[in-house]
């Protein structure tokens, strides 16, 4: 039976509630949307896995304000159910040296973190992101209110040059490492 991931895409499209980070030109909600596609297609193709998406199309809303909008995602994790969810998204800091990869867990010593650890290691291997290490974040909803191991990851940061360009223009990179990442986490070998 195949393992299925839920892959939210962070953020709402930019002019409704609950859009993302804005810097050099890019937003993060169009970003996250991208790199939720890439790693929906590569799950999608092997055989080992079913992936859905938060945000099928660009024009997906989920929600009436920023809690709803949470809520819905969460929601439709739990009732697929997903065995896995990861949440993408992108980073700004008014530091526009601030760079790196983060990832955020509910708790150590956890599934979601030795997942966010592998996921952790294939970005950075792949795209050349700087390793910010796994954090905890307990007052995120996403991580907080899901049935199964949740992982949120922080690409990038929008406001720092550097990583602004990896994510304009390796969104296929940044989703290959985190597929190369979930399958080491199971202990699959690249197809």
């Amino acid at each position: 039976m195949a393992i299925k991931i839920f892959i939210d895409q962070g953020h709402n499209p930019t002019g409704y509630h609950n859009a993302g980070a804005v810097g050099h030109g890019l937003f993060e909600q169009d970003i996250t949307y991208q790199v939720g596609v890439f790693l929906a297609n590569l799950l999608n193709n092997d055989s080992r896995f079913e992936a859905r998406l938060s945000r099928p199309t660009p024009t997906t809303v989920l929600g009436t304000n920023n809690a709803s909008s949470l809520a819905e995602r969460v929601r439709m994790a739990n009732e697929w159910p997903a065995n896995y969810f990861i949440s993408i998204h992108c980073n700004a800091n008014p530091n526009p040296a601030i760079n790196g990869t983060e990832v955020y867990i509910y708790q150590y010593g956890t599934q979601a973190n030795w997942l966010a650890q592998q996921v952790m290691d294939g970005i950075v291997q792949t795209v050349g992101t700087r390793n910010n290490g796994i954090r905890i974040n307990q007052t995120l909803y996403v991580l907080r209110r899901t049935t199964m191991p949740s992982i949120l990851v922080e690409l990038g940061y929008l406001t720092n040059p550097s990583d602004a360009q990896k994510l304009r223009d390796n969104q296929y990179q940044f989703a290959y490492g985190m597929y190369i990442g979930i399958l080491r986490y199971f202990g699959f070998s690249p197809t």
